[in-house]
């Protein structure tokens, strides 16, 4: 199959036509591409048949509930994904220093830091680059970047997927706090040990039924086990049912710094802390980062500390 896309109708965009071909491949259907580039499935579909015919080939076999490439469809998408790598290459070098971010950034950050902390560093990017528009959505999964179209993402804790990029924005530290009444005047635990037998909350994403603690002077380990009288994985809900009672719990010193300086909370065993939580910025591995990305990371990089009051990874 000759991959020459001189003979595309001059009316239609080329590069958008291939651009379309190769995301309806990465999403697996016109549907998802549709969702992915924020337009409808019947324009996904006319630019794919626009695409066919001006190669006069059949790139993709449908069916009510498959897709399958053709084999002159593999070639292209092959070939296609070179182009779209080539370009986006010849227009950063052309570029260079004056490279101006422009279009949409997709980024999913987590419910907790994606509503409150990350926000300003957020409106440091619209601000800096005005052409510029971010769709800005927030889950605690981490997403199928390809499918959903999706440039980065903000991700609390380990990073189980080896296969994309991770950049450390920080650690934050935890701490373990429990209410005054719930406490109900009894002096405050100050060892590990005596937290056994008091109620939990679980933050079920990072712990469930056990909790390890090591003391921040002399390093020594102790690993606790905890019945929780409630399961959550909402930063928020766990926050408040400890002001109300319900149980102990460990969480990011940020999120209950106005409750404890409002004494609404306490902090339990002070010389004992949880494992910090790293802060990472993902994104698929690929041979060029356009601008609006790059752009993204730089002002991460910096702001996410900041915003945290913590210590940015050495070696930036």
């Amino acid at each position: 199959m000759s991959t020459d896309f001189s003979s595309i109708n001059p009316s239609a965009d080329r590069m958008m036509l291939v651009e379309t071909f190769v995301r309806i491949v990465d999403a697996g259907s016109l549907s998802a591409a549709a969702r992915a580039l924020a337009t409808t499935q019947p324009t996904i579909s006319r630019r794919l048949k626009a695409l066919e015919k001006s190669l006069g080939v059949r790139l993709l076999q449908r069916s009510t509930h498959a897709m399958k490439l053709t084999d002159d469809g593999m070639r292209c998408y092959a070939r296609a994904k070179e182009l779209i790598a080539g370009w986006q290459e010849f227009e950063s070098e052309i570029r260079g220093a004056v490279d101006e971010p422009v279009g949409m950034l997709r980024v999913v950050a987590p419910h907790a830091f994606g509503q409150q902390q990350l926000v300003a560093p957020l409106a440091e990017y619209l601000a800096r680059y005005p052409r510029m528009t971010v769709d800005w959505t927030l889950h605690d999964r981490t997403p199928d970047f390809i499918g959903e179209g999706i440039d980065c993402a903000i991700r609390v804790g380990d990073i189980p997927d080896p296969s994309v990029v991770a950049i450390r924005l920080g650690d934050v530290p935890r701490i373990v706090v429990g209410s005054p009444a719930l406490l109900d005047g009894r002096a405050l635990p100050a060892h590990p040990d005596e937290l056994a037998r008091l109620p939990w909350i679980a933050v079920s994403n990072f712990y469930r039924d056990e909790v390890t603690l090591t003391h921040a002077q002399h390093g020594e380990t102790v690993r606790v086990d905890i019945r929780p009288r409630l399961y959550t994985d909402n930063l928020y809900a766990m926050r408040n049912a400890v002001v109300l009672g319900v149980g102990m719990a460990i969480g990011s010193r940020w999120a209950l710094r106005e409750e404890l300086e409002a004494g609404r909370l306490v902090q339990l065993v002070p010389e004992w802390q949880a494992a910090p939580l790293p802060i990472w910025l993902i994104y698929p591995p690929a041979r060029f980062y356009p601008a609006r990305l790059r752009r993204f990371i730089d002002i991460m990089r910096v702001a996410v500390p900041q915003a945290f009051g913590i210590v940015a990874p050495p070696g930036r």
